[in-house]
């Protein structure tokens, strides 16, 4: 593809930090793709002028080394999680249903970094990731710039199939048997960006031999026996829902089936607690504290060299985090999305005080990847590293302008992350 769309450099001899740097190359046609998804998923609707920036024509180029360093993090995160002394340190801070104890970890991870020159940093993890399956079937899309030297991690079969097992798996640990129906489920599903992607998971659940439905929460409920819809008896929810602790009215008969063990959820209450509340990145960061647990110390080490210092915003240090502001990130613990979010430098003092109202933590800034296209856009990147205990599922990226991820921009959007092959000894 060397020329194509703008292309002056020949990619199979450069390397990625210059491939970000300089090739224009679109390696994926995206309206193709649409009208290729719509074909193979039925399910798979999108709205032209909501989803036009949903995929990026442009690929992001990440050293095999850098996705190796990624799916180690994400192997100490679980393995962290299992600890019962850090365990019990996150649930001092984490709501009373996150002491329910299903059995299982929660399934998926979606492990947040940035590529800064000393190399991968975590950034932040959530427990109901979303894009998984989407970036699954984009990586059909792909045309690599040089098929010899780069390419994708995995295959979009393989990505999908792991996803699916993944989240099976999870509820098989909880209730010691596979689902025969389960629903998916969001507020006002149809109303959600990524409702898309639900359509996919249908497909996919259903191909494994799984009956899925797609539900909002006011359409369950509680029955004699266990949780159902109209038509019958659920005994999985694939939980997409932001409520990380059922607390609002209208999931309380998730929340009760939950309780009682009468549906396997996943995610579930408790993995939020435990992997995606982000004052646990001060902890995780910390290598005596883990030390003090019993972590083995180069899973701390580790932790520690790729998770920015992280603290939480409290009165004692206000004031100086204030002053520091410039060099730090604010996120609310709970929060999700990149809502109520904020890059320091563009922090305003009114802003500043109605951040008392919620609980918040500062993280020291990690700048992310840059990557310049045709017409000399550039763009900011970010990579997301989908994980389950079994190990990592895909890597995506989200490509950006702006100061945090979205979906707006034009030429931005899920992007594929190609990499050199690997190396077998």
């Amino acid at each position: 593809m060397n020329g194509q769309s703008g292309c002056d450099i020949k990619c199979v001899t450069s390397v990625g930090a210059p491939l970000n740097q300089r090739c224009a190359c679109e390696v994926v046609d995206v309206f193709r793709l649409h009208e290729s998804i719509r074909g193979a998923f039925p399910e798979f609707m999108t709205d032209p002028a909501v989803h036009a920036h949903l995929f990026s024509p442009y690929a992001l180029f990440v050293d095999r080394a850098a996705l190796d360093a990624m799916g180690r993090v994400a192997a100490a995160v679980f393995a962290v999680a299992g600890n019962p002394r850090y365990r019990q340190h996150v649930l001092q801070w984490a709501p009373d249903i996150a002491t329910h104890e299903p059995g299982s970890a929660g399934g998926v991870l979606g492990l947040d970094f940035h590529l800064t020159v000393d190399g991968p940093r975590l950034i932040e993890v959530n427990t109901n990731p979303g894009g998984l399956l989407l970036n699954a079937v984009l990586l059909d899309g792909v045309r690599s710039c040089a098929p010899a030297a780069w390419t994708t991690w995995t295959t979009a079969a393989k990505a999908r199939n792991a996803a699916v097992d993944a989240w099976l798996e999870d509820a098989r640990q909880q209730s010691g048997y596979a689902p025969s129906r389960l629903a998916v489920v969001d507020s006002a599903p149809r109303e959600q960006f990524l409702y898309p992607e639900f359509g996919l998971y249908a497909d996919a659940f259903r191909e494994h031999g799984v009956d899925c439905v797609i539900r909002a929460p006011n359409e369950l409920w509680l029955g004699p026996d266990g949780l159902a819809d109209a038509h019958g008896r659920i005994d999985m929810v694939y939980n997409r829902l932001t409520d990380f602790a059922l607390e609002e009215a209208s999931h309380t008969a998730l929340r009760q089936a939950y309780l009682a063990g009468d549906v396997t959820m996943t995610p579930h209450p408790r993995a939020h607690a435990l992997f995606a509340d982000k004052r646990n990145l001060a902890v995780l960061g910390d290598p005596a504290v883990l030390g003090g647990f019993g972590v083995d110390a180069s899973s701390a080490a580790l932790l520690a060299q790729v998770i920015p210092p992280t603290v939480e915003v409290v009165p004692g240090n206000r004031d100086a985090l204030w002053a520091a502001r410039k060099n730090y990130f604010f996120k609310p613990a709970a929060g999700f999305g990149s809502r109520g979010s904020y890059r320091g430098d563009k922090l305003t003092r009114r802003t500043w005080e109605s951040m008392t109202s919620a609980t918040y933590i500062a993280q020291a800034f990690a700048p992310p990847s840059i990557r310049i296209v045709h017409g000399g856009q550039c763009l900011k990147a970010d990579v997301r590293c989908f994980a389950s205990e079994a190990g990592v599922l895909l890597f995506a990226a989200r490509l950006y302008q702006g100061q945090t991820t979205n979906m707006r921009t034009p030429g931005g959007g899920f992007a594929a992350v190609l990499t050199t092959p690997a190396v077998i000894a």
